[in-house]
């Protein structure tokens, strides 16, 4: 059974579900840029994201298997599922995380929402990826100058520019998570979604523990950075971000289109710019504020080309498929036709 009939058996969810489940990926996402914040302030930046990371990978894990679910996976999916976990978590977690050391949360959030840009640009480089048309190219045209807009005050002395990598860690963060997603797209896996989540969680976030012990980060841990200020920023990225926003986004993807539980990439920007200005006094300028109205529109435009390609690529399969059945149609109606022609002249 396809997924389109799939869909259509699960029971439709009552509205305040769909409502509550949005309102959590919402405030549950659009947070964690503060906290991750908040957590480098005290903590070594890759032993942070990497036990937090691979705990809530070990907590799912633990879940699934509680579960009854089927939690041993073949040495090949095992060796797919690190290689992901790699991209996601110390490509896409860990450069954003080492990135908020040096640039604000609401910052942050705005850079990471290239990542459908990305992505539409990886999806060129496939032998069958999806291509951009002119509404598409226009978007991403318009999220490239939403960068350079946000970024104009650092352009303007290109000297710190080079200095400060953070801007250039997020976007790799962004580029990281979009490659990630183009190779999943490309290799389908007959692991659980649930199960090859939690792999991904515990093997990535394990490998930035170990990258951070590595350089060091485990002396210069300290027992008075653990302040309840930065404590609680790590239960809440553990809780929220890796936890309940995970399993609230998928369950709408269970229930809702994919382009309306993909919202989050529009308002996720919004909610950390505001939780940052109204908790941690970040400063709200005309650039933040105008390069992300560009990028959001420029992510608007290349969803709003994918949906079109996607609704021409059913249309023409539609055709097709009418087309191929047409003929059997009209020779069944042409064999009755004979048949009955043929019983009036033998009576």
């Amino acid at each position: 059974m396809d997924r389109a009939a799939n869909h259509l058996l699960v029971p439709k969810p009552a509205r305040w579900a769909v409502a509550l489940a949005f309102l959590l990926v919402y405030l549950s996402w659009g947070t964690t840029y503060l906290a991750i914040e908040i957590g480098v302030e005290s903590f070594p930046p890759a032993l942070f994201g990497g036990v937090r990371v691979s705990l809530a990978g070990l907590i799912l894990l633990s879940y699934v298997a509680i579960s009854g679910q089927q939690v041993r996976v073949p040495m090949r999916e095992f060796l797919w599922l690190g290689f992901l976990g790699i991209l996601l978590f110390v490509g896409g977690n860990g450069l954003l995380t080492v990135g908020e050391k040096f640039v604000p949360s609401g910052v942050s959030s705005v850079l990471a929402a290239t990542t459908p840009l990305w992505m539409a640009s990886l999806e060129m480089l496939r032998p069958r990826g999806e291509r951009l048309r002119l509404l598409g190219w226009i978007g991403l045209l318009a999220g490239l100058a939403g960068v350079v807009v946000l970024l104009l005050p650092r352009l303007q002395d290109p000297g710190t520019l080079l200095q400060d990598a953070g801007p250039l860690m997020i976007l790799g963060s962004a580029f990281s998570w979009s490659l990630a997603s183009c190779v999943v797209r490309s290799r389908r896996s007959g692991v659980a979604h649930l199960t090859s989540a939690a792999y991904q969680m515990a093997l990535g976030g394990g490998c930035l523990l170990v990258i951070g012990l590595l350089l060091g980060e485990g002396r210069e841990l300290a027992w008075s950075q653990f302040t309840p200020r930065s404590v609680y920023a790590f239960f809440h990225l553990l809780i929220f971000g890796s936890l309940v926003g995970f399993v609230a986004y998928n369950w709408l993807l269970g229930h809702v289109s994919g382009p309306m539980a993909g919202t989050y990439a529009y308002v996720n920007p919004v909610v950390a710019i505001l939780v940052g200005w109204l908790l941690n006094s970040e400063a709200l300028t005309i650039w933040i504020v105008g390069g992300m109205g560009i990028i959001l529109v420029g992510v608007a435009l290349v969803r709003s080309s994918h949906r079109r390609a996607e609704q021409a690529a059913r249309d023409a399969l539609r055709m097709k498929s009418t087309a191929a059945h047409t003929p059997a149609k009209l020779h069944v109606q042409t064999n009755r036709q004979t048949l009955a022609s043929t019983r009036e002249q033998q009576t």
